[in-house]
Order: structure tokens, then sequence, then C-alpha cells
């Protein structure tokens, strides 16, 4: 960042990056070069960005948003994590949701308490929904020991408090179940079980992803019978959640998925394969390597792939 000679307020560094906040307000569609030099704002950029944002119509400040979602996700060394943070106190609910999402690698321990306070204040469901499994990757540092004590008890009591409340939104719940699912806690199991006899089917689908994630074997009997259901949306989470459990006990039950009506199944149950590995797994996979069908063969090298620890099944030396 560069500063004022006489230390004063910081200026802007690019002097692109100026016109194109100028042009925020405008009516002429941004170009993804113009976009792009958003990219790692200095603060004195991101209260001009701010200033200038708050006078664009809702419909352009969509656009502009979803667009450097989009860019962050096509192109890793591009951060537009500041830029998302001012989004989440935009007064359009689909900004403010799509502010969540631009998040979604950010681990900053800042943002705990703002998801929780979105999960639990936000007037928007969606967006409650967003915050919720926002805080999901929250879940997975802290039960890796990678989040302090003080965070873990605040993301834990958050999701289970938004879980076992009845007036929240299915949606919410739902959401906040699968986030919650990577605490191996007691209370987390009981939540799991009740959502899956809770008779709502939605409910019941996040409770079988809850049980991989949740890596439980007391749930095996459960998602195997699941795999035999006429539904053909619970055979597939069934089948995503045992590849996350990873059980080798698995494996047998997969293979006959590969027959599935279903071609979402029949792919899921090659991923879940390429998940748990193991000899018998991995046959099964190089067979369907030969598969005359290219999306079989192309999701049966990636899971090899993944089984090979990225080594490409493909790629034969002699």
């Amino acid at each position: 960042m560069k500063t004022n000679p006489d230390g004063g307020t910081p200026s802007s560094a690019n002097g692109t990056l100026s016109r194109v906040i100028a042009n925020l307000t405008g009516d002429k569609q941004l170009r993804h070069a113009e976009l792009v030099e958003l990219s790692n704002i200095t603060q004195a950029d991101l209260i001009a960005f701010r200033q200038a944002w708050a006078s664009i119509p809702v419909t352009r400040r969509r656009d502009i948003a979803t667009r450097l979602v989009e860019l962050a996700e096509d192109n890793a060394e591009l951060t537009f994590n500041p830029i998302f943070r001012v989004l989440l106190r935009d007064e359009d609910a689909e900004v403010r949701e799509t502010g969540i999402e631009g998040l979604w690698e950010d681990d900053s321990t800042s943002l705990v308490t703002t998801f929780i306070k979105m999960m639990d204040q936000d007037a928007s469901e969606d967006v409650q929904a967003a915050a919720a499994a926002a805080l999901g990757k929250f879940a997975l540092l802290a039960e890796c020991g990678k989040l302090r004590d003080v965070y873990t008890q605040n993301v834990s009591q958050a999701l289970l408090a938004a879980v076992n409340n009845n007036a929240k939104p299915i949606e919410v719940r739902r959401r906040a179940l699968e986030s919650v699912s990577a605490f191996s806690l007691p209370a987390v199991a009981e939540a799991i079980k009740a959502a899956y006899v809770s008779g709502n089917h939605e409910y019941k689908m996040s409770a079988l992803f809850a049980m991989g994630r949740h890596c439980d074997r007391s749930f095996m009997p459960i998602l195997t019978a699941e795999l035999s259901s006429n539904d053909a949306e619970t055979r597939y989470e069934a089948v995503g959640a045992l590849g996350e459990m990873g059980e080798e006990g698995a494996v047998s039950h997969l293979i006959e998925l590969l027959g599935d009506k279903e071609s979402d199944v029949q792919m899921a149950a090659i991923r879940s394969l390429g998940e748990i590995g193991g000899p018998q797994a991995k046959k099964v996979l190089e067979k369907c390597l030969t598969s005359p069908n290219e999306a079989i063969a192309e999701i049966a090298a990636d899971a090899l792939e993944e089984l090979h620890g990225g080594e490409n099944p493909l790629d034969f030396r002699f």
C-alpha cells in the first residue's frame, strides 16, 4: 500500500482500480479484466469501493457479486475476500448470500461470530441457511484441533441450538445439522438420529449426509439398508455417506450399486469406492475404465487417481 509523502491517509496504488471503482455505479457492463482489478484490494481502495457500492442498483450489485465469486472459483490467485465481507452487510438478501458463498475458503475466526449472528438473526431464510452451511468449515477445523476452544464451543453450541430449534425453517436446520455433524459429540449423534426419523424427507437426506461426515460406525447398518431404497435420492445420499465414512466393509454393498438404474447413483458409487480404497475397490474401478460409457470410465479414472494419491491410472510407465 502506498502512503502520502506527509504520512497521511493511504492513497490508491492503482489508477486502473480507481477507474473501475468509479465505473461500478454506471450502466456499462464491466469486463472480467476490470473486475480482476478488485483482487487484493487495499484498505484505501476498499473505502472507495464501499462508498461506490452503496449507490449501485440492486440488480447490478447482484450481477457484480456473482461474477466476483465466479472469478475467484476459476482462478485461485484472485482474492476478493475484503469485498465479500462488505457484501455481508448489504441490504439485499441475495447479495448477502453471495458474499457468504464468496468467503467459503476464508477460515478467519473473525467470521465465526458474524456467521453465527447471520444464522440466528438474518431476516432471510436463505441467508440463515447459507451462514449455517458456512460454519461447517469451522466445525471441521475444530474437530481437527485447528480452532481455539472458545470458537469451537461457540460453533458447536450455535449449530446445535439451530438444529434443535423447531421454530427455525427446515432448510436452516438442515444446513446446521450437516455442519455440526463434523463434531464427534453424543448430542450430535442424537440430533442426526432425530432428523433421520423426523418424517421430513429433506431433513432425512441431511441426516444421511451427516452420518457420513460424523463417521460413527453405528450408522453403517442404516446406510447399507438405505442402499436398497426405492428412492434414488436416498440411495445417492447413502452411497456418498458410506464413501465419506471410509469403511472397507461397505465396498461389497457399493459394488452392487454400479448397476443402479440411476446414473447419478452409479457415479456416486464409483466416487465412494475411490474414497474407501482397498484391493477389491481398486479391482472394480480398473474394470470400470473399460466401460463403453465414457462418463463411467472418466469418473472411474478420477476415483483411481484419488486412490493412488494423485497418480494418473492411465499414465502407464514401463
